[in-house]
C-alpha cells in the first residue's frame, strides 16, 4: 500500500510541476507549487522521514510561498501571452539540455529508491531525523547545500532583473 501511495504521489508531484512550468498564470503557477511541495511532504512522510517532511510543509509551502505570492502580486506580472517565433529551429539544443536533465533525474531517482529498497530498514528508519540532516548538511553535502544557496539567490535577483526590465 506505501509503495502504491509513493508512486500515487510522485505522479501527482510530475503532474503539478509541468503545470506550474507551462501554465501562463503566474498566480496559477504559484498555487500549483504549493501543491507540488505538499506532495513531495507526503513522499517524505511515506518515507518515514518526519522532520523533512515538516520542515518541507513550514518552509517551503508555507513561508517560501508566500514569499513568491507576494512578489508576484507586487510585482503585478500579467499573464504571459505566447510569442511567436519563441521556439526556434535553432534553438534545439534546449531540448536536448532537457532530455538530458530529465534522463539524469530519472536515474538518480531510480539509485535512490534501489538503495532506500536494499538498505536494512533501522537506516532507512534514521534517514528524515534531525540528527542525520544536519551531520549530512553541514559535513558531506556542505558544498552543494552552499552551491544551491547561491544558485536559489542568483535566480531570484535575475527574476527581479526581468521583472523589472518589463514594467
Amino acid at each position: 500500500m506505501t509503495t502504491v501511495l509513493f508512486y500515487l504521489f510522485a505522479a501527482l508531484l510530475l503532474g503539478t510541476s509541468l503545470f506550474v512550468v507551462l501554465n501562463r498564470n503566474p498566480i496559477y503557477s504559484v498555487v500549483g507549487l504549493v501543491f507540488a511541495f505538499m506532495n513531495l511532504a507526503a513522499m517524505y512522510f511515506l518515507l518515514e522521514a518526519f522532520f523533512i517532511g515538516i520542515l518541507q510543509v513550514l518552509i517551503y509551502a508555507g513561508a517560501i510561498m508566500v514569499l513568491f505570492l507576494f512578489v508576484v502580486m507586487l510585482l503585478n506580472v500579467q499573464s504571459d501571452q505566447p510569442r511567436p517565433g519563441l521556439i526556434h529551429p535553432d534553438r534545439w539544443w534546449f531540448g536536448l539540455l532537457a532530455l538530458i536533465f530529465v534522463t539524469l533525474l530519472l536515474l538518480l531517482i531510480g539509485q535512490g529508491i534501489r538503495v532506500l529498497l536494499t538498505s536494512p530498514q533501522q537506516e532507512v528508519a534514521q534517514i528524515g531525523t534531525v540528527a542525520q540532516v544536519g551531520e549530512a548538511l553541514f559535513t558531506h553535502y556542505l558544498l552543494p547545500f552552499e552551491i544551491a544557496s547561491l544558485l536559489l539567490t542568483v535566480a531570484l535577483v535575475g527574476t527581479v532583473f526581468l521583472a523589472k526590465k518589463r514594467v
